[in-house]
């Protein structure tokens, strides 16, 4: 294989099982062969890896604190007043851990394991409105992520963040809750048509007694579940929960409806079934193991196939982190990442259901491409929008809401972008080698192959800067 297939087998490899790489990284990387860049983007990360944003002891005073509240029917208004503002911080809290996870996924060093994390947030979907149960969850995906699929998938529906979500706190002998019982099989692990009714039945009753006391922590309640035996595919047993997940992996169909979600979200939105196969195969030999299923798939000489090359639609939180990890971007106000989460349709910790983001050709409209193909000159020019002619409408309101009463005496002074962000330029262009070209900085930096139409465009570029920020602003950009 030559140099040069090398390097660009090496940035596919890094832009799907990370948020790309920069061109110094790549050089060196690619050096090396693509199973031993595979090898050591499995390496674990430092154990100090995970999020710890919210104080666990200030978090559980206020649930034991809420809880005693929501237990009163008649409250003072110095009570009602402590719950609004319990509410209101932890709506706060709620914004900041969305804010530290994005800026961990900008700035990790373990960039696969946040991927992967990525991917779990969206396959165990869930919303809860307590920030430490919503950190507890991401920091098991983060955890287990590349483990044991067995080890995720128990600890995942012991957290009270989806006991709470899915009524499994509801769920109590003689009135079983069937609601986690049947997201567990339809959407976690085996898909739809591969269990029945009486299936999912069964399963509630095995669960209950999963709870979690008043201050978040995991409780089995032996007094509130169903002893009595239970047939469940077939079998027949005085089953609890962890022995319905044993069963549950028992069939390969369970590995299947694994691999091939995690080969659409890092290979292509259409499934390469023979490929699929090979995948679940693999994963379920090696006893669940998800490193080794995430190995076998950037191993296989089918990976960096060129229909899997540039043409997965990247995901809004993927776009967000790979500009801002390319462009050492800092943001002066972070809040700013909540509104274009939330602008773009991938709000993090705040899926639109249990079944998680779309993801594909869901992630684009005529609206949303618009912003996003506006979004790095906004973040890459200094937070400024720089307009040449007439801004339109919709320009012209932002420029209006956030020019400042100087600038307003001012005509001459230039908007200010709502945006307000930093890219680090010298240290983005000290990446690149001295002497490379517009037309080598643009091949770089798209995934698709160039056409005819960008290498004209960019053949008169005289700026590495003019061309990095031109070409972030093209629909081809948002390819990955």
């Amino acid at each position: 294989m030559s140099a040069k297939e090398n390097f660009f087998k090496v940035k596919h490899l890094y832009n799907r099982a990370g948020f790309g790489i920069s061109y110094s990284d790549l050089q060196k990387l690619s050096r090396k062969n693509v199973d031993k860049v595979v090898s050591d983007l499995l390496k674990e990360p430092k154990p100090n890896d995970l999020i710890t944003l919210v104080d666990g002891m200030e978090s559980k005073r206020q649930m034991l604190i809420q809880s005693g509240l929501y237990a009163k029917k008649d409250l003072n208004d110095e009570e009602k007043k402590m719950r609004q503002e319990i509410v209101r911080m932890q709506n706060e809290v709620s914004k900041d851990l969305n804010i530290t996870w994005v800026n961990k996924m900008i700035n990790t060093t373990s960039p696969l394991r946040e991927k992967m994390t990525l991917f779990w947030h969206g396959h165990f979907a869930c919303r809860s409105n307590d920030p430490l149960y919503a950190q507890q969850l991401n920091n098991i995906q983060r955890l287990h992520g590349l483990g044991s699929f067995k080890t995720l998938l128990v600890e995942v529906s012991k957290s009270p963040a989806m006991l709470q979500y899915l009524n499994n706190q509801q769920n109590r002998k003689g009135k079983p809750n069937e609601n986690f019982a049947r997201e567990l099989m339809e959407l976690f692990t085996l898909g739809r048509g591969n269990y029945t009714e009486h299936d999912i039945k069964e399963s509630a009753r095995s669960f209950t007694g999963w709870m979690y006391d008043k201050d978040g922590t995991f409780i089995f309640r032996q007094n509130l579940h169903d002893e009595g035996p239970k047939t469940f595919f077939g079998k027949t047993g005085n089953f609890d929960g962890e022995n319905i997940i044993d069963l549950i992996l028992e069939k390969p169909e369970t590995a299947t409806f694994i691999a091939r979600k995690i080969y659409k979200f890092f290979v292509n939105d259409q499934p390469n079934e023979d490929h699929v196969k090979e995948l679940s195969s693999h994963f379920y030999a090696s006893n669940y193991q998800i490193s080794e299923l995430v190995k076998k798939m950037f191993t296989a000489d089918w990976f960096y196939n060129s229909e899997n090359v540039g043409t997965k639609i990247k995901s809004p939180v993927e776009f967000l982190v790979g500009l801002s990890r390319e462009f050492y971007v800092t943001y002066n106000k972070p809040q700013i990442l909540i509104q274009l989460q939330s602008s773009l349709g991938q709000y993090l910790f705040n899926p639109p259901n249990v079944a998680g983001w779309p993801g594909g050709q869901s992630w684009i409209d005529s609206s949303s491409l618009m912003l996003r193909m506006r979004i790095p000159s906004l973040v890459l020019n200094d937070g400024e929008i720089d307009f040449s002619g007439k801004a339109d409408p919709e320009d012209e309101a932002v420029i209006a809401l956030n020019r400042s009463a100087t600038a307003n005496a001012n005509a001459k002074a230039k908007p200010k972008s709502y945006v307000n962000a930093n890219a680090d330029w010298p240290k983005f262009i000290d990446t690149l080698p001295k002497r490379i070209s517009p037309l080598e900085l643009t091949e770089f930096l798209l995934q698709p192959k160039l056409n005819d139409k960008i290498i004209k465009m960019v053949s008169d570029n005289k700026g590495l800067r003019s061309t990095a920020v031109e070409i972030t602003s093209m629909p081809e950009y948002q390819l990955g």
